[in-house]
């Protein structure tokens, strides 16, 4: 459904997050001065923002998807591609499936195998379907600095990826390009440091290829990224190897763009102050207990800060779902609107249906300050993820 309403007099239903549109221009707009600055290409990674309602906007900026998988290839060929015709669109799997291959090989434009043994599987049908496609290898630098194991693809023992000792010599003139990810949220010197040991490693690979992608996780969008120096190094490649340069950020695309809004249900005390909201850590907000980090709550402060403190509670049975401890300088009550900050990178692209919660609607706040709520989930949304 679509409807507007006054942002201060929004009365949309909560749990809903919020993307405000200005917001995300203001990071499109960054991004496409590094691509214009460096010459480097960057797409938007579908697996941290896919809200293909602000497709049309995302479209003008960037140069097209990575994918990670069928579902996600589809979604940005029907409703990315459709807003610039120009669009790339990439797709990664750590194993393509039988079933699948064929469709994917139609609606990419370049497809990306975690191994050698992938490659050789299915490299015969995917050029049979679509000549034109390009071939590229993911490799393993196995160096990283990723602050968090879970996010870690060149940790030990990682899926993601082939590794030096692993490459096959016979396929390697056969590749139009080489994707390294060892980034998570990070500045450019944990690129710098990774681009090092990729290039000792892998550069007498490259004189047959037509690029190589930088992967994800580069923090572009967030204050203090050092972004000249992104364009620095990114120039230094390209002049050096004559390769073009991808980028495939999720959360700098989606970074501080928008909000996830809920309301108090209850408030009692049971050795502190508890207030149980309708959204859900483990449900909603997923990366807050896996990476985990404490979300910003509009006007809050830290646990004894103000003058009154509550711990924040999701309303499903999982006894560790739990926001954290929060302080106001007003008593909160039921019916309180209570606004958890950057919460639209991440967020629902991960969420489910845990314990039959209801799934935040979503909502854009236009840049005339009107809301467009352009999608509410009920029941059926619940029945039929589980039947």
């Amino acid at each position: 459904m679509n409807k507007k309403e006054s942002y201060l007099n929004s009365k949309l239903p909560t749990p809903v997050y919020v993307c405000e549109e200005s917001l995300l221009e203001k990071n499109l707009q960054l991004l496409d001065y590094v691509q214009q600055k460096s010459g480097a290409k960057i797409i938007l990674a579908l697996k941290g923002f896919a809200m293909h309602s602000t497709f049309d906007m995302v479209a003008q900026y960037l140069k097209g998807c990575t994918a990670s998988g069928l579902y996600e290839a589809r979604l940005a060929r029907e409703e990315f591609c459709k807003y610039n015709t120009q669009a790339e669109v990439h797709t990664y799997s750590p194993a393509f499936k039988d079933e699948e291959i064929e469709e994917i090989a139609r609606i990419s434009d370049d497809i990306v195998f975690n191994s050698p043994n992938q490659y050789k599987r299915f490299i015969g049908k995917v050029k049979e379907i679509n000549p034109n496609i390009q071939v590229s290898l993911r490799v393993n630098p196995e160096v990283s600095s990723s602050p968090v194991d879970i996010y870690n693809p060149c940790g030990l023992y990682s899926r993601l990826g082939t590794t030096l000792q692993n490459i096959d010599e016979s396929i390697m003139d056969e590749l139009d390009g080489l994707n390294f990810h060892a980034l998570c949220e990070q500045n450019v010197d944990a690129l710098e440091e990774v681009l090092a040991v990729f290039e000792k490693n892998f550069s007498k690979y490259f004189k047959n290829l037509r690029y190589v992608n930088f992967g994800g996780g580069h923090h572009i969008t967030k204050k203090g990224y050092n972004v000249e120096k992104l364009i620095w190094i990114i120039k230094q490649f390209r002049q050096k190897y004559n390769l073009d340069v991808y980028l495939e950020p999720g959360e700098a695309v989606g970074w501080e763009v928008g909000y996830l809004e809920s309301t108090v249900l209850d408030v009692f005390h049971n050795g502190m102050n508890i207030a149980i909201l309708d959204t859900s850590a483990e449900a909603h907000m997923p990366d807050t207990l896996s990476m985990p980090y404490r979300a910003m709550v509009r006007g809050s402060g830290e646990a004894g800060e103000k003058k009154y403190t509550y711990r924040l509670g999701g309303n499903t049975c999982l006894a560790g779902d739990i926001m954290g401890d929060y302080s106001f300088d007003k008593p909160l009550c039921v019916g309180d609107k209570i606004i958890f900050e950057d919460q639209i990178h991440y967020t629902f692209v991960k969420n489910t249906t845990f314990n039959g919660i209801k799934l935040p609607s979503l909502a854009i706040k236009r840049k005339d300050g009107t809301i467009e709520l352009v999608r509410e989930f009920g029941y059926e949304d619940y029945r039929d993820r589980i039947s």
